[in-house]
């Protein structure tokens, strides 16, 4: 604990103490309390905790599974195990039963020691609330029969477990963490509440097959079902990181090589949400139209920075050139299967519905739909985003121009269901700097993006936009419409 800020010394230290405190009366519950129940507990929780450093049935290993990591076996799902405790238990041998598994649970490497204690006493101390509350509402003795009634009671002690571990885990990003006070606790609450809950539920089912004719081996086949679903989560969270992962980098690659478009991939992503919102699209394809915003512009990383970094106007064989990053982006993430959509828009993002865009010239619906949002979204952007040769325009202007250019440059349809979204939600575009004083005044080429605003700090209010009718449909002008 040598290396925690003084602060946290104490915190963990105090919460420690106030959780031998509430084990402490376990030593005078004589030699009819359920002593046998408690251990076998104590030790199927120790056993869940071991079996997340050991690598999956049938696999290795991941890399870097050790003491701080958590092997393949998901973490979570041998909350059921101390929830039943809660309610077959005592409040001091609830608090016990779970001081075994936790001090071998798996834990960072840095201060692994002062978080196993930590891991320990807040564990003790929900425990202990936990069986209070139901033992307090809860018939008694908990039996099969009556396991209706005990859905209430089982459901108020899963939330004071769970109140318990939110205002203690608060408490140490404040002292450890050094998170702000205001802050530390935002969240913790509403994020781990469901989950409590489940695993109330599938421990109330293990109390009651525990107590039942069958007994605890019976109840032992209520973690199979609770593995299996953990599991699962526990993939596709893994997999999502690793997604996220993958677009920070492309992202991050691109606003290196062009400091102009910082922020700017993040804008068009939000706004091709928006769109795909207001169309009803599903879930699946909003977070394929999310990635293909973000990634529009990465074939940049294709295009000589030279060109990207140019003061003044294109040559006309610049332009062809920087006119390629299309193909170069569809190029890039070829071979990355979850963008599988995603390198639709991509691809086609500067084609036009009158067959004037690149690199292809697709007419009217042969343009993917996808390509049809991100094209949209990257306009309005474009035009609401500060440049280093002229101003943002106001978003009402903004949209305007989209709408004088529906038909012939954008889908009618997406620029209505952006209108739309901005109606009802407005639009507040991230205070991002991306080319700072040395940007060069008047540079332009397709899809660049100049930095935003720079603000005094604190976000902008959200304001509702009110959109003007839609004048004729003409072509497009140059300026952040292209």
């Amino acid at each position: 604990m040598r290396g925690l800020p003084a602060a946290a010394r104490g915190y963990i230290g105090c919460a420690a103490l106030a959780a031998a405190l509430c084990a402490a009366p376990a030593a005078g519950l004589g030699a009819d309390a359920p002593w046998s129940s408690a251990l076998a507990l104590a030790l199927l929780y120790g056993l869940c905790e071991q079996l997340r450093r050991s690598p999956p049935p049938g696999g290795r290993a991941p890399h870097g599974t050790g003491p701080g990591a958590s092997g393949g076996f998901p973490a979570g799902w041998a909350g059921p195990v101390l929830l039943a405790g809660v309610f077959l238990l005592p409040p001091p041998l609830a608090a016990l039963a779970a001081v075994p598994g936790a001090l071998i649970a798996p834990a960072a490497p840095r201060s692994a020691a002062a978080r196993r204690l930590w891991h320990a006493a807040e564990l003790a101390l929900a425990c202990c609330a936990a069986a209070e509350v139901f033992r307090l509402l809860g018939p008694h003795p908990l039996s099969a029969p009556r396991f209706p009634l005990l859905l209430l009671p089982a459901v108020a002690a899963a939330a004071a477990f769970c109140a318990v571990l939110a205002a203690l885990d608060g408490g140490v990003l404040a002292t450890a963490e050094r998170h702000p006070v205001r802050t530390a606790w935002r969240g913790l609450l509403t994020r781990s509440l469901g989950p409590h809950l489940v695993h109330g539920l599938a421990g109330l089912m293990m109390a009651v097959l525990w107590r039942s004719p069958y007994g605890p081996p019976a109840a032992l086949l209520v973690l199979l079902p609770m593995y299996l679903s953990c599991w699962v989560f526990d993939r596709y969270h893994r997999e999502r990181a690793a997604h996220q992962a993958t677009i920070r980098a492309l992202v991050q690659a691109v606003d290196i090589k062009d400091r102009y478009t910082r922020g700017h991939s993040e804008r068009v992503g939000r706004a091709s949400v928006m769109i795909a919102r207001e169309l009803g699209l599903p879930e699946d394809r909003m977070e394929a139209l999310r990635f293909a915003g973000i990634l529009h512009d990465v074939g940049k990383l294709g295009v000589p920075t030279r060109l990207l970094r140019k003061d003044g106007p294109l040559t006309p064989e610049e332009r062809r050139v920087i006119e390629l990053h299309p193909e170069y982006g569809h190029e890039i993430v070829r071979g990355i299967g979850f963008l599988e959509e995603a390198r639709a828009a991509i691809l086609h993002h500067h084609e036009r519905l009158d067959g004037s865009g690149y690199p292809y010239g697709l007419r009217g619906h042969h343009i993917p739909e996808v390509a049809r949002v991100v094209a949209v979204a990257d306009a309005f952007d474009a035009m609401t985003s500060t440049r280093s040769y002229r101003r943002a325009r106001p978003v009402p202007a903004a949209v305007a121009e989209l709408r004088r250019c529906a038909g012939a440059q954008f889908d009618p349809r997406m620029v209505r269901a952006l209108a739309a979204s901005l109606d009802r939600h407005g639009w507040q575009p991230d205070l991002v700097t991306a080319a700072g004083p040395e940007s060069g005044a008047g540079r332009s080429g397709p899809g660049d993006v100049p930095p935003a605003d720079a603000g005094d700090g604190l976000p902008a209010p959200v304001v509702p936009v009110r959109v003007p009718p839609a004048p004729h449909p003409e072509r497009a002008g140059r300026d952040g419409t292209r």
